[in-house]
């Protein structure tokens, strides 16, 4: 018999203040944070849950720009590779819908959060073949990254970099950090290098533009929004309070990857906007990102103030189709 699942009500804050404190050192880990099953469902209950909101943006951006990966005979074999407790894996089940998905796969250094990351998913989708991937399994359609990227030791950063090379979709979520978004820019080069296409955010192939002399204080970051009433919620507050956590503010950087050469990237020639548009009086600044390469572009309220209003209230994917006169906008249209 499955123990009741953690509520609200019996959260041990002890718990979350630890694993906080592991979280903010940044650095590999020397081994499993995670010291009992109360770790995991304290932390599903409330830090997996927030990256579930930008997992939420991730793949609505991808519904957004119309894609599904191919399916193949028999359903879809996913992989949440570093799973924690497995709410990425989740997630990205319910977007493909669960019929669509052959099995699920886990695989986490530690045996705690494997055991938790199945048996959760075993509850969720009671019809599932939940597995513990081994290394030597077939190679799966999607491959599925949470939150790893700054745990990696060199020996797992060349297992991830074997496995992602082989495997057709790659979705990959990580912390909206300068360091972080850089590392996955790097890696979204070598995929690029190696065949892949990619899905989003970027609107282009080429080599990465902030990849280049002169951008080095400048990342690839994106913001979600929280489900509406979080900020109403007495336990969210309470947890934003006791974590040091801005309810408003859920900053990610993401890659996703497709090796389908049929497919070309659905938004070629159009721009991505990358962080916040900073609004002034007259006119608005965005950081753009497209083939051209990266460019600060100003949007004046005066001539354009339909095309200035809508940076100000789009909470969708910041694509837009850019006129330009050297790095002021003249007109444009949004995705």
């Amino acid at each position: 018999m499955n123990p009741a699942p953690m509520t609200w009500e019996s959260l041990d804050w002890t718990i979350l203040e630890r694993l906080r404190a592991g979280f903010l050192d940044g650095s590999p880990t020397k081994g499993p944070y995670w010291k009992s099953r109360a770790d995991l469902e304290a932390y599903d209950l409330t830090y997996a849950e927030r990256i579930g909101w930008k997992w939420d943006a991730v793949l609505r951006e991808l519904r957004w720009r119309a894609w599904t990966p191919s399916l193949r005979p028999g359903g879809l074999r996913l992989l949440d590779w570093g799973c924690g407790s497995g709410v990425a894996g989740r997630r990205v089940i319910d977007y493909l819908g669960v019929a669509a998905v052959a099995h699920l796969d886990v695989w986490d250094h530690s045996p705690l959060a494997v055991e938790f990351a199945t048996k959760r998913a075993q509850q969720d989708y009671p019809d599932l073949q939940v597995r513990v991937w081994q290394a030597a399994a077939e190679t799966p359609d999607v491959l599925v990254l949470s939150h790893v990227l700054n745990e990696l030791s060199p020996e797992a950063q060349a297992t991830l970099r074997t496995l992602a090379e082989r495997t057709p979709v790659v979705l990959w979520v990580e912390p909206g950090t300068h360091e972080v978004s850089r590392s996955l820019q790097r890696w979204r080069d070598e995929f690029v290098a190696g065949g892949a296409h990619i899905l989003a955010p970027c609107t282009h192939l080429q080599p990465c533009g902030l990849q280049q002399p002169g951008r080095e204080r400048d990342w690839c970051h994106h913001f979600a929004s929280p489900p509406a009433g979080v900020h109403a919620d007495r336990n969210w507050v309470k947890f934003s309070q006791r974590a040091g956590i801005d309810l408003r503010s859920l900053p990610y950087s993401y890659l996703a990857t497709e090796r389908d050469p049929k497919r070309p990237p659905p938004t070629a020639g159009w721009s991505r906007i990358l962080g916040r548009p900073e609004h002034f009086k007259p006119y608005a600044r965005v950081l753009s990102c497209d083939a051209s390469g990266v460019a600060e572009l100003t949007v004046p309220r005066r001539t354009l103030p339909e095309l200035y209003k809508h940076l100000e209230k789009n909470r969708g994917p910041l694509v837009y189709r850019w006129e330009r006169n050297g790095d002021q906008v003249t007109g444009g249209e949004p995705g």
